[in-house]
């Protein structure tokens, strides 16, 4: 089918899909009654399919949630925003759709002997995922949306989608990593968020230093916390570097998470503007000339310049110096760097376009100039005697 076949194809950030296409059970599928009027909904009494597509009606103006819960055989419960659940519970999510697709947190993609990590079906009219054993590291985000097929073509679905965040508590009160030490780059131009994710919203999270040892202190205004995401760093400063790591305590159980070593880093907000020009635009042969580019920028932002020249294409050898000062540009203290071309006894050879690159962490700009060479002035004729 053409749905099924665009399943084959679909993957996302940490999502695996194992195709599977049934049939959808009987009982389920016949279990159908007339939708009861709008503006006149009430709880419906009986379960199935009926309690699914009640649970399913959104209020007048939201967007549908197509993901549903299945907590007993043909029982099913519309998922919160977050959901807790024990670790080694069964989770069974249902997306409504012909042809869906699923993200889910990275641990699931494992393959452990002797454990179903996560399983996907196909039927015809929603998808399901299986997750059995579950364990702390698959607390996160879950994720589903659906395309709307006709013929061939398939289509995203803005307003079906489903989403829930699922905790899985256990004797780990942080979601397992691979890494005891994690580098974080601490920029100036966003945000740094130190991912320490819990497996229980009930945990109390605080943040710590751990040369010197002490307690970061956490204002939600430098510093917030989300129990769904961790600790966001808002204004990264240069104190904030350094290894930092989480604690968490709940029912007098007390963890450390992963350490985080963060390195400051002075992040332009743009790529560097140079300009460029040429002692002379126009020499004779034998004469010297430089050319000079020039970026002013955010002060301790580091500019590399990298130049391309006629001259190399014979390895001629002209040189560069390079500077930066501080200088006040419009009422602003700005950061001046420059890099200057130097070339002596000019020859045919250096006659053309003069390239600079100017380089920084956000990206590169490139300016040119050209430079005319003339022949050198003929020496003047001597005079005759008479």
């Amino acid at each position: 089918a053409p749905a099924a076949a665009l399943l084959s194809n679909a993957s996302s950030l940490s999502s695996a899909e194992c195709q599977e296409k049934e049939k959808p059970p009987k009982a389920t599928e016949k279990k159908v009654t007339k939708e009861p009027k709008p503006n006149k909904v009430k709880p419906p009494k009986a379960t199935g399919e009926k309690l699914h597509q009640a649970a399913a009606k959104p209020p007048k103006g939201k967007p549908a949630s197509i993901l549903t819960r299945v907590v007993a055989r043909g029982r099913f419960q519309k998922v919160p925003d977050s959901l807790t659940l024990t670790a080694g519970d069964t989770l069974e999510l249902r997306c409504r759709g012909r042809a869906v697709r699923w993200r889910f947190p990275a641990y699931l993609e494992d393959e452990d002997e002797g454990r179903l990590r996560c399983v996907i079906k196909h039927f015809e009219r929603h998808s399901q995922l299986l997750v059995v054993n579950s364990r702390a590291a698959d607390t996160g985000e879950y994720s589903c949306w659906s395309f709307q097929c006709r013929d061939s073509e398939c289509q995203d679905g803005e307003d079906r989608t489903g989403k829930a965040f699922i905790f899985f508590t256990g004797q780990e009160l942080f979601v397992p990593t691979e890494d005891y030490y994690e580098v974080v780059q601490l920029r100036t131009n966003h945000p740094t968020l130190l991912p320490c994710q819990v497996t229980s919203p009930l945990a109390k999270v605080t943040l710590h230093r751990e040369f010197p040892p002490e307690e970061v202190a956490v204002d939600g205004i430098d510093i917030s916390y989300d129990v769904k995401r961790g600790f966001v760093i808002h204004r990264p400063r240069p104190s904030y570097a350094g290894s930092l790591f989480c604690m968490a305590s709940l029912d007098g159980m007390r963890q450390i998470s992963t350490k985080y070593m963060l390195i400051y880093i002075n992040y332009p907000s743009s790529a560097p503007k140079p300009t460029v020009s040429a002692s002379a635009a126009t020499v004779r042969a034998g004469e010297n000339f430089n050319v000079t580019c020039t970026v002013f920028g955010e002060p301790e932002v580091a500019v590399d310049f990298t130049w391309e020249y006629p001259g190399q294409q014979i390895g001629r050898p002209p040189y560069s110096r390079e500077r930066a000062d501080l200088a006040r540009r419009g009422g602003q203290v700005q950061q001046e760097s420059e890099s200057i071309l130097y070339v002596d006894e000019a020859r045919a050879i250096d006659e053309g376009l003069y390239t600079c690159s100017a380089m920084n962490l956000q990206g590169t700009t490139t300016v040119s100039t050209r430079v005319r060479v003339l022949p050198a002035t003929p020496a003047p004729r001597g005079t005759r005697s008479g």
